[in-house]
């Protein structure tokens, strides 16, 4: 018997969570983390608590209770007792949290797939915080073209595009045919060439079922539609703005997206200015020069970066107030006062949890600050409010400019017509019921209800 089990994902936006089942064969799409879990019980610092293991999350079902899944020291607050491993392979689509974030709970023993370059997101994720483990599983690794053999089934991952690179979707070929898993996926980014190679060998695969993200699959689509090019003719002509007046430019981003990076070191190198990172970014970007097909600067030999350090227990600027993983990147420093003084010199990285530099740059009123991320969900989304009442304070200038890392409505439907699976299961959406009224063999997961193919 072949089947599907939906433990994450479902009815929301990341989390994903799919047991596929074919025979004795027992394998996970992803074991994230949703954005919203737990959050009926969990917020700010009211935190499950890391001494109890499993027990908060499972007094809420916030993981499923399932036997040989878990780490056997995680469980000993629980009342699930340990056994060994039940579950063949986990198979990481990207490495974004809500792919990945749970995988720190499995067991050690149970083998995790991912993409060359998900390995190195992963380790800079560890390596550069105090909070993220993964776990000390057993990582192999992989790349388009390879084929993974799970027992009986063989698993065919072929790149995508998608907002961090390294992102994958799976064809699973099970006895009672080919299973398609998306990932996260999107069709008009820079290596959008990517995408089609995917589409296409999923509709060769003629699939007896098709998971698929359903991120922009909504009734009106808020949000505007920019291709990777758009948002770099329009940093382009901000940073030109910026010379013109004078003025300082920041700009925030998903600081695991390099094809964002890319598109801010593009636009200000053209425009004669040095791109300014945080510590952590040029971490992530000095570990991913390792991967060659990323194409990446070195950030220990690009004149082209510097690196922002703000002050810490010192108060000044001493090595030995920063971290190990800081320290390799302080010739490259760039301090409140460089921006203050040469404020078209630089465009600088200025995410959310950072904004408290801006005490120290006091930048002139009139600069000009780039949100190059989503658009708030909700006009009661608190921190989209904060961030505003800190640049109304200062005055900066407000610009939105973003290229999604999802297909839009139009884009998923035709996609899914063209692969033409015989079920089509939505995860990875807020609106499954639109999969109901585009396709007749839409299939709405509930949450951990098995489903035969």
């Amino acid at each position: 018997m072949t089947s599907l089990q939906f433990f994450g994902g479902v009815g929301e936006i990341g989390g994903n969570k799919v047991l596929l089942e074919d025979g004795d064969v027992r394998l996970w799409l992803d074991f994230g983390q949703s954005f919203n879990m737990g959050c009926d019980y969990f917020t700010g610092w009211l935190q499950p608590r890391s001494q109890n293991g499993l027990g908060d999350y499972f007094e809420f079902d916030l993981l499923p209770r399932l036997r040989g899944l878990y780490a056997e020291h995680l469980l000993a607050n629980t009342g699930l007792g340990y056994e060994p491993p039940r579950f063949d392979a986990v198979l990481l689509s990207h490495a974004h949290f809500d792919h990945v974030g749970h995988i720190g709970f499995l067991d050690p023993a149970i083998p995790v797939w991912c993409g060359s370059g998900t390995k190195l997101f992963l380790e800079a994720a560890e390596e550069t915080s105090g909070f993220t483990d993964y776990g000390a599983h057993e990582y192999r690794t992989f790349r388009t073209g390879d084929r993974i053999r799970i027992g009986h089934v063989e698993v065919k991952p072929i790149h995508v595009d998608h907002s961090i690179p390294g992102a994958y979707g799976f064809i699973v070929h099970t006895s009672a045919g080919a299973v398609v898993y998306t990932g996260d996926i999107r069709a008009h980014g820079p290596k959008h060439e990517m995408t089609e190679e995917f589409l296409e060998a999923a509709r060769a695969a003629e699939p007896v079922a098709l998971v698929s993200e359903g991120t922009r699959m909504v009734t009106r689509e808020r949000r505007r539609n920019l291709s990777e090019a758009q948002v770099l003719a329009g940093v382009k002509r901000v940073i030109e703005e910026a010379d013109g007046e004078g003025k300082a430019v920041f700009y925030t981003h998903n600081g695991r997206d390099t094809d964002r990076f890319r598109t801010f070191y593009t636009a200000a190198v053209a425009c004669g200015r040095r791109i300014v990172v945080t510590p952590r970014t040029a971490y992530l970007l000095w570990k991913l020069v390792e991967d060659e097909h990323l194409d990446l600067p070195d950030p220990m030999r690009d004149g082209n970066i510097a690196v922002y350090y703000r002050r810490k227990r010192s108060g000044e600027y001493r090595e030995g107030d920063y971290y190990r993983w800081e320290r390799p990147f302080l010739d490259r420093m760039v301090t409140a006062e460089d921006l203050r003084r040469r404020p078209t010199e630089f465009i600088m990285d200025l995410d959310f949890n950072r904004f408290t530099e801006l005490i120290d740059i006091r930048p002139e009123p009139g600069s000009h600050f780039i949100y190059s991320m989503s658009e708030p969900f909700t006009e009661d989304d608190i921190e989209d409010r904060v961030m505003h009442n800190w640049l109304d304070h200062f005055r900066l200038r407000y610009h939105q400019l973003h290229a999604s890392g999802h297909m839009s409505r139009r884009e998923l439907t035709e996609a899914i017509e063209s692969i033409n699976p015989r079920r089509v299961f939505p995860v990875h959406t807020e609106n499954p019921q639109l999969f109901s009224k585009l396709f007749d063999h839409a299939v709405l997961p509930e949450r951990g209800k098995r489903f035969t193919l």
